[in-house]
């Protein structure tokens, strides 16, 4: 499995300067998208109660990471230095922006949803440069002394990052969130034709950056598919887990499963795609894999958690709060 692994990072996924112009300003507006959904109104009543708010961002900015690191600790023989990184680096990303479609399909806590992807995202300017040098550096030091000679080309750049996040998720979210509050009609016809752009744009970046290397994706998939399946699943269970602790309403349960197993995985792979940041003589085809089939996956688990709550809900009744 390991030299397995290790072939995928031979993978070079090369962008013209205005390749990349094209792929930032597409992941802004997706952002942009994201934002017209949230109204200032939603956030009064979650933070009258903050309890759910501050399960949800212990959850994601702390749990999901921890998890990783373990769940990296654990395999370390079996999952190569870039393919760790690569999981790493989707615990560092905000929460994905397809969960508060998926939160109300599951009959969640969609204004919590909303309101958790606001803060997330917003935090991420900080927290994802800060969440993936911490853990990254940690990974280095204390699991795997061998993965310092794969990662030597690799001096991850807090401030570097930082930039990207801020100018790819902060300045697009501010944007919307003004524009919904402003110009709420405007808002209101953008919204859907965005979040169905954000798909679109999300795959569109995988067949880009995986069309010459298809066979090799194919031959592999096995190992990233069970990788992304346990990294995936223990997100979910690291959410439920947390916020059941916590002791939270089942609608508010549902939420933070849902928005610690969907993460942003476009901003994973924009960020692997910056050449200021991961530099091109670096060799990480092993991240690449694993964010590109991440932001696959989480649809796929998203909408079956999705069908398996209302089904759970069928059963008990539409108005019970006990446990799913």
């Amino acid at each position: 499995m390991y030299e397995e692994l290790l072939s995928l990072d031979d993978v070079r996924i090369n962008f013209s300067a205005e390749g990349m112009h094209i792929i930032n300003v597409v992941l802004a507006f997706v952002m942009f998208g994201v934002a017209l959904g949230i109204r200032p109104s939603m956030f009064v009543e979650v933070f009258r109660k903050p309890k759910s708010m501050l399960v949800g961002l212990l959850s994601q900015i702390v749990g999901l990471p921890l998890v990783t690191f373990i769940l990296i600790a654990v395999f370390h023989e079996y999952l190569t230095p870039m393919v760790s990184m690569g999981m790493i680096l989707v615990a560092a990303c905000p929460g994905g922006n397809i969960s508060n479609f998926i939160s109300q399909l599951s009959k969640a806590n969609v204004e919590l949803s909303v309101s958790l992807t606001a803060v997330v995202t917003l935090l991420a300017i900080f927290i994802t440069p800060l969440n993936f040098a911490l853990w990254g550096n940690m990974y280095v030091t204390f699991i795997d002394g061998m993965a310092a000679t794969a990662l030597r080309d690799l001096h991850i750049d807090v401030w570097q990052m930082f930039e990207t996040v801020f100018l790819l998720l902060g300045v697009p979210l501010i944007l919307g969130m003004l524009t919904a509050h402003y110009l709420p009609r405007v808002a209101d016809k953008l919204k859907k034709p965005l979040q169905y752009l954000s798909i679109v744009f999300f795959i569109l970046m995988v067949v880009l950056a995986f069309g010459n290397n298809i066979s090799l994706f194919v031959k592999h998939i096995k190992w990233i598919f069970l990788i992304v399946l346990v990294h995936n699943g223990m997100a979910l269970l690291t959410g439920y887990g947390l916020s059941s602790v916590f002791g939270l309403p089942r609608k508010d349960r549902r939420t933070v499963t849902i928005e610690t197993g969907i993460q942003n995985s476009g901003l994973g792979l924009v960020l692997l795609f910056n050449p200021k940041i991961f530099p091109p003589e670096l060799a990480t085809g092993g991240m690449l894999f694993v964010t590109a089939w991440w932001g696959i996956w989480h649809i796929i688990s998203g909408l079956s958690l999705a069908a398996l709550f209302n089904r759970r809900s069928a059963g008990r009744g539409q108005e019970s709060n006990g446990s799913d």
